[in-house]
């Protein structure tokens, strides 16, 4: 069976119960990942672990090198990504220690980040108008609503920049945009495992309400950080569950989304970026 992989965010290093069989290095044609990649098996299943921002939370999350950490995932035969983030509400109904199933995200970065695989050569344009896999948040939401957790099957992520949390201004802007959450780094995974072909989802977990709420003053650093930890071991146990429940065969159309996204002549693909993203275009541009 392809391996399911999981991208750590704030808290969570590590998975309770991973047999690790390796840590691997990987090599990759945009650079170094995060860290290495915890190789081993999870309710029988082989499981492929990252923390996003490397062992000990060195990398902010502008200098992630996004497109190493998926393209590696990929490398390592992964098909389906469970993405875990922290994140703020900017909603009062998602309250801290809630979890939230990303269903669409808005970009507010300054495109200091590289979010494709396509560029020196070679063109894409993948759809994206629901840019997590259905099967897979589903599958989460049910794990979650399973263990009795307060579950939201839906909500817009907002990606700021960062490392900077926002200023109130911006806060109650997002609000009036109609968002529901905000964090630092999931659109660029979204957009780099769909043109991947790898099922994606995020599971966020809401450590406080942003700037805005009027309560947000009393705010301790140390409620964040307890918040932080009760969601990391929450979310494990649904990670436990959702690896326990996935199907096999994948049926949506994830799989399939470079099959008609590719625009470029394959006669006129440089012959580096043809050898370099193999594992990604091998079987639409031979």
């Amino acid at each position: 069976m392809p391996k399911i992989g999981i991208i750590g965010g704030s808290g969570l290093y590590n998975i309770e119960g991973l047999e690790v069989i390796n840590k691997v290095s990987v090599k990759t044609p945009f650079g170094k990942p995060s860290d290495k990649f915890v190789i081993g098996k999870l309710e029988d299943k082989e499981i492929v672990f990252l923390p996003r921002h490397g062992v000990g939370h060195r990398i902010s999350p502008t200098e992630i090198n996004y497109r190493a950490n998926i393209f590696a995932m990929k490398k390592l035969g992964v098909e389906r990504l469970i993405s875990v983030t922290a994140c703020g509400s900017l909603r009062e109904e998602m309250k801290p220690l809630d979890f939230v199933v990303v269903d669409q995200f808005v970009d507010r970065t300054n495109y200091g980040r590289d979010m494709t695989f396509f560029s020196r050569g070679i063109v894409s344009h993948i759809v994206f108008s629901h840019p997590v896999c259905p099967h897979l948040s589903a599958t989460i939401y049910s794990a979650g609503k399973f263990l009795n957790l307060n579950m939201h099957n839906r909500g817009t992520y907002i990606n700021m920049e960062g490392p900077q949390f926002s200023t109130l201004a911006e806060s109650k802007l997002y609000r009036s945009w109609g968002m529901d959450i905000i964090g630092m780094t999931n659109i660029a995974e979204a957009k780099l495992s769909r043109e991947a072909e790898i099922c994606y989802s995020t599971l966020a977990c809401i450590t406080d309400y942003d700037c805005w709420h009027p309560d947000h003053e009393s705010v301790t650093l140390e409620m964040v950080i307890s918040n932080l930890r009760k969601n990391v071991e929450n979310a494990k146990k649904i990670i436990s569950k959702v690896i326990k429940e996935i199907d096999s065969k994948r049926s949506c159309g994830c799989k399939d989304a470079l099959k008609f996204a590719i625009v470029t002549d394959k006669k006129l693909i440089p012959a580096k970026v043809k050898k370099d993203l193999d594992i990604l275009i091998g079987r639409y541009v031979e």
